[in-house]
């Protein structure tokens, strides 16, 4: 069941009406209707809110029925996924040469545009790290020393885009046997698997947990707001990935489908990216953040979203059947 649906707009003054899936964070997704809405009052949006890995397995079962028009807030790898099944519209949005090349689906027939990227962090609450007398950790490897068992939290990849960009990293920075053992070290001192990206930064700001694997936005954001957090950016390479829009093939409100997808490759819309992430689809936008490396897109990997599109499927087979069992209720 979906944990969140969200109507927003006021329908009085919609003339069309768009169902609109997405992974975005829920305390976002207000934000970005109103500001959509204050230029585009005609159209309603009505929100349909899951994490990645449960909207990415809706949109596949829907696929000779599909209900959504647009998807607004995926993981790129998700959105590539699809597109090889062949369940997203081509468009090219106006704007869409205002992007970052990183940032834009370069097919002749492109069917996503980015909107922002987020990167992969270690989480360190310095106050339950002296507790336990843990040492802080500088790389990923590290988080494999049997000094952190039962101390580190991470996102399960099958439901989290946060969890699947470190797993598929890992596998390509370490190489697929190397990655997969780095995993089982890991293993042995995770506490828990969450569903969510966010909550293992949160679980270590507010102490629940000495170490969280997470993403660093969410880390310096928590950080300025007073927590006794250390960010720790592995020497190794970090993670990344970026949330990525696209039109559902079979739209049957296309019009206003493309109006909203116009919108979401915008200097309006990427200033608005910014409030939440410190890395955006078009170039001069982000403004610097707080705690956030100033070098941050050096310190992302050379991702191959193809190759963890490609193999996204027998990634969280594999994953599942050796970690699931320390993953938390749903």
């Amino acid at each position: 069941m979906l944990s969140t649906s969200l109507l927003l707009a006021n329908a009085a003054y919609a003339s069309s009406e768009l169902t609109v899936y997405t992974a975005i964070e829920a305390e976002d997704l207000k934000k970005y209707a109103a500001r959509f809405n204050e230029e585009h009052p005609d159209i309603k949006i009505n929100w349909v809110r899951d994490s990645t890995g449960v909207i990415t397995a809706k949109l596949l079962a829907e696929k000779d029925n599909p209900q959504a028009d647009v998807v607004w807030g995926l993981a790129a790898t998700s959105l590539m996924l699809l597109a090889n099944d062949g369940l997203l519209q081509p468009y090219k949005p106006a704007g869409y040469d205002k992007l970052s090349e990183k940032f834009r689906d370069n097919s002749a027939e492109p069917s996503w545009t980015g909107m922002d990227a987020w990167m992969a962090a270690i989480c360190v609450n310095t106050e339950e790290a002296k507790k336990y007398n843990l040492p802080m950790p500088t790389s990923w490897a590290d988080l494999t020393n049997p000094v952190y068992k039962g101390h580190v939290v991470m996102p399960n990849p099958a439901s989290s885009g946060t969890g699947f960009l470190d797993v598929s990293s890992w596998l390509q920075l370490f190489g697929e046997d190397k990655g997969w053992a780095f995993m089982d070290g890991l293993h042995q001192n995770i506490s828990t698997y969450t569903h969510s990206g966010s909550k293992p930064c949160k679980m270590a700001a507010s102490g629940e947990a000495p170490i969280g694997i997470s993403f660093a936005f969410r880390g310096a954001k928590e950080k300025a707001k007073g927590a006794p957090l250390e960010l720790v950016f592995p020497k190794e390479g970090l993670g990344w990935d970026m949330e990525a829009t696209a039109i559902v093939k079979g739209s049957k409100h296309m019009d206003a489908a493309k109006t909203l997808v116009d919108w979401t490759v915008s200097k309006k819309a990427n200033e608005l990216y910014n409030e939440g992430y410190a890395v955006v689809a078009m170039p001069g936008v982000a403004q610097p953040v707080q705690y956030f490396p100033s070098n941050a897109e050096q310190l992302m990997i050379n991702n191959d979203f193809g190759w963890a599109a490609k193999n996204r499927d027998v990634i969280l087979t594999e994953w599942s059947k050796r970690y699931d069992g320390k993953s938390e209720a749903k």
